[in-house]
């Protein structure tokens, strides 16, 4: 990431004609949510006077703590090449929210992680390395621009086109993402028809969330030039493939050396990473609804269709939650698959590290792996092998979430209880609402 100074953004917009700037941030449910200010209000910006009412955004504060002020990260500065009006650029600033006291917000999921940021480094850890690898889907628009579900294409794992019917969108998404300083490191057709994925450069923790809420922006302003519609719902269509975002981590010590990495292990695996992947797993079904929030979430947490059903983890097999990739060295890492791309991901980076973190703090007893295929397995063999499932849906992860006390610390009380209380009235609209397979099912039986 680029470094700025004050100066050199105020002498960059002016270069680059920007005329508008969008202070932005994401709110408890993980939307990014952004205040416009015409660039003549930058420097203001700049020194954190600009406000905005809290109280009218999800889970911020109560109508009478409206006032909250957006302090932006100067390195976040950023320039949309893909967006641009008649009267010059647009251009973008990510921020942290703070009280009026001049306390960073505890609604604020973006100044939360840097509190658990310092727990980690407080622990002997300079920083988490992440890769995201988030897939999504392209669904054609309508000739009135509305979202169908009519696909790209019928293409499946790395296919080419013309069977892989979305490569030039995928391409000019690379393309824009290049612009705007992302290192793409590969992008393919996914195993489900109209599926795509993009991966890119692995980052430290904050950076890596700020990207993967870019990257969303770019893939749907990308999206629709194409008169296409892109959409990181996890399962939008029953009978295929969901899309997940692999959550590949690992941290380093003090001097930036990967902890994880031990040449003497049989498996390439330090005491550190053998703890970490214990704290993730015990703690699993527990922040299951911080990495898989929404309903729909758990439709694709099922057999059959290569998602993690089972709290496990494994060298090779994919059939487990935590996988380790072959690679050792300075790239050995965990890849936790279970997680989603409707993740908050300032919320979701905050579950995990505190509970990699327990394990490490607290030399919890060490989870083994499992080698065997844990989908041919049946429900009595997978629990003589100590291996319980994930939530089957979005009530019992909840209900789980409420059972943690190291989680709702990592989350904090106003998250914590915000973000329940949202998940429980979107499980009761769910509760309420009659589906077209319950109608398929009982209209000609009943």
């Amino acid at each position: 990431m680029k470094k700025y100074t004050r100066n050199q953004i105020l002498e960059n917009a002016k270069a680059e004609n920007v005329r508008y700037v969008r202070l932005m941030f994401t709110d408890i449910i993980g939307t990014i949510k952004s205040v416009e200010i015409p660039v003549g209000q930058l420097e203001r910006a700049l020194d954190g006077k600009v406000m905005f009412d809290g109280s009218s955004i999800e889970g911020f504060v109560r109508i009478m703590e409206a006032d909250m002020y957006l302090r932006p990260d100067l390195d976040t500065w950023l320039i949309h090449s893909w967006e641009e009006s008649r009267y010059g650029k647009v251009a973008r600033l990510i921020c942290d929210v703070y009280t009026p006291d001049g306390l960073p917000s505890a609604a604020d999921p973006r100044s939360n992680l840097k509190r658990m940021i310092k727990k980690m480094n407080d622990l002997g850890f300079s920083t988490l390395n992440i890769g995201f690898e988030p897939e999504f889907f392209l669904f054609k628009l309508d000739e009135n621009g509305k979202i169908t579900l009519k696909m790209t294409d019928q293409g499946g794992y790395f296919d080419l086109s013309p069977i892989d019917g979305a490569s030039d969108c995928r391409r000019d998404i690379v393309l824009e993402l290049e612009k705007i300083g992302f290192t793409v490191e590969a992008s393919h057709h996914e195993v489900a028809p109209s599926q795509n994925e993009i991966n890119f450069q692995f980052s430290n923790i904050i950076e890596a969330c700020d990207k993967v809420q870019t990257f969303k922006l770019v893939v749907k302003n990308i999206a629709r030039r194409h008169n296409l519609h892109a959409t990181f719902m996890p399962k939008p269509i029953a009978s295929i493939n969901g899309s997940g975002m692999h959550t590949n981590c690992s941290l380093a010590d003090m001097a930036g050396n990967n902890a994880f990495c031990d040449e003497n292990d049989p498996m390439g695996l330090s005491l550190v990473a053998r703890q970490w992947i214990t704290g993730i797993l015990t703690h699993s079904r527990n922040f299951c609804a911080i990495t898989n929030p929404t309903v729909n979430s758990y439709k694709r947490l099922v057999p059959g269709y290569e998602a993690p059903c089972y709290v496990s983890w494994s060298e090779h097999n994919r059939s487990v939650m935590i996988r380790i990739p072959a690679t050792r060295g300075k790239t050995t890492r965990t890849e936790i698959r279970s997680v989603d791309t409707t993740a908050n991901p300032y919320l979701a980076i905050a579950v995990i590290l505190a509970a990699g973190l327990d394990a490490i703090e607290n030399n919890l007893p060490l989870i083994e792996p499992i080698n065997e295929n844990l989908f041919e397995l049946t429900d009595e063999q997978r629990a003589n092998l100590g291996v319980k499932n994930l939530p089957d849906n979005l009530k019992e992860a909840v209900d789980l979430l409420k059972e943690d006390n190291l989680i709702k610390e990592a989350l904090g009380d106003h998250i914590f209880s915000k973000f329940i209380e949202y998940k429980n009235k979107e499980w009761d609209e769910f509760k309420k609402t009659v589906t077209e397979w319950e109608v398929n099912r009982y209209i000609h039986l009943m």
